[in-house]
């Protein structure tokens, strides 16, 4: 029983990491994202009833590959001889149903054994299609690309959980419909399509960097996809100052995963990690790749300005040098290019650093209102840091407990709820120096 929960477990590390890939390779080759997810599930269900069994193949994900394509031949192999019967009838869609199932079968065994190259950065733009609304782009690139739940998405984007789902169905029917080919644009093509990329892709590294659910701070994996990416997409666009921007923004964050969480997975916030493990050839290659995004001129777009402030911190030996007028300025830039209350939060906590804890207090309550932010549980956690600095160690304590009754990372919630016996302890220690006093 323990070997079968040990695999298991196994199973699941490598779906996150392989799903994306797997789906990917499957939706070149079939030319259907709902059809390639479908087969890419079946494989997953095989590797869950043999894997307990033979144990964890030396290259699962070329193991997954494999199993899928071959289900896939399976069905439509099946497909088409029930089809061929009604096609002998005289029933011509069904004859062309038939033939489409014969031109997949030759192109799952066509490829049984390729490469699978850079089909994630084809998925990416075939997923972000003009053909669907943007909301749908981002929502079908997360699913697919980035392993997501639809409650995931739905909690990143602060919408119905409903709302994801149906846009995700929809957008692989028109997709389908659309026959929208799996290739990276080029040209004049190009542009249309790369801010809803670059919006995805950067979704996804926060995904990564900060997973919304689960028992883990971070999903590496997400973030080395979405960078691989990135750096592609700089490649392709070597002109657009936003993809640099992106690309900077994502390798300065990247550089802290090593100080991010203590030896037992336990989360350290960033004011409070050693900086000497930040990872410094990351660092050069982020500086770097906002260097040529400025030197492309022209209006800072939102990634740009975003790795301007991530470079404020990297630039910074300590946490005590950190330049916190100059990110509040960033901010303002940032608030004024991208209006939203998660950027407002944020600015409310740079101006806490600059000019105290009763400043960002007063910033906070005024868009503590804002229905956007109702689920979200970085806003009482930001209020109750800011409460905690303020000595307000009751109502700090219950912003605390507040937010870890909102947040599905189970990692996240014992950070937060240790913040908040911190508080009952300080108090604690209060009302026991009071009493020293007085007696």
């Amino acid at each position: 029983m323990a070997n079968d929960e040990a695999t298991r477990r196994a199973i699941d590390a490598v779906w996150r990491i392989e799903a994306p890939r797997l789906i990917a390779g499957l939706a070149r080759v079939v030319r259907d994202v709902g059809l390639a997810e479908e087969l890419a599930q079946d494989a997953l269900v095989a590797a869950l009833e043999r894997w307990p069994e033979t144990g964890v193949p030396d290259n699962p994900g070329a193991w997954l590959m494999q199993t899928a394509k071959n289900r896939g031949i399976d069905q439509l192999r099946q497909r088409k001889m029930a089809t061929r019967k009604h096609a002998e009838l005289g029933r011509d869609e069904d004859a062309r149903t038939a033939r489409r199932a014969e031109d997949l079968e030759a192109a799952l065994e066509a490829h049984l054994d390729d490469d699978i190259g850079d089909d994630l950065l084809r998925l990416v733009f075939a997923a972000c299609h003009p053909v669907l609304p943007t909301e749908a782009r981002v929502a079908l690139t997360l699913r697919l690309l980035g392993g997501l739940t639809t409650d995931e998405i739905a909690r990143a984007f602060l919408v119905p959980e409903a709302t994801v789902a149906q846009r995700i169905v929809r957008a692989k029917r028109a997709l389908s419909d659309a026959n929208v080919p799996f290739e990276v644009p080029r040209g004049d093509a190009l542009a249309p399509r790369l801010a809803s990329v670059l919006e995805v892709v950067y979704l996804v590294f926060n995904e990564g960097y900060s997973a919304t659910a689960g028992d883990d701070w971070m999903r590496p994996a997400l973030c080395e996809d979405a960078l691989r990416l990135g750096r592609v997409l700089a490649e392709l666009a070597p002109r657009e100052a936003e993809v640099h921007g992106l690309v900077a923004l994502m390798e300065i964050q990247a550089s802290r995963a090593g100080a991010r969480t203590a030896a037992d997975g336990t989360p350290i916030l960033l004011l409070e990690q050693n900086r000497a493990r930040w990872d410094r050839v990351l660092i050069r290659r982020g500086l770097a790749a906002l260097e040529r995004a400025l030197t492309l001129g022209g209006q800072p777009g939102p990634y740009v300005l975003q790795a301007a402030i991530a470079s404020c911190h990297a630039r910074a030996a300590t946490a005590a040098e950190t330049d916190w007028p100059r990110i509040v300025a960033l901010y303002d830039l940032l608030l004024r290019a991208t209006p939203s209350p998660i950027v407002a939060l944020n600015r409310a906590v740079a101006v806490a650093m600059a000019d105290g804890p009763a400043a960002g207090l007063a910033l906070v309550d005024q868009i503590a209102g804002d229905k956007a932010l109702a689920g979200y549980h970085l806003l009482p956690s930001v209020r109750g840091d800011l409460l905690f600095k303020l000595g307000r160690l009751r109502e700090a304590r219950a912003e605390f407990e507040r937010a870890a009754s909102m947040t599905r990372n189970e990692r996240e919630r014992a950070l937060l709820l240790g913040r908040a016996a911190a508080c009952a302890t300080a108090s604690g220690a209060r009302r026991t120096a009071a009493r020293s006093r007085t007696g």
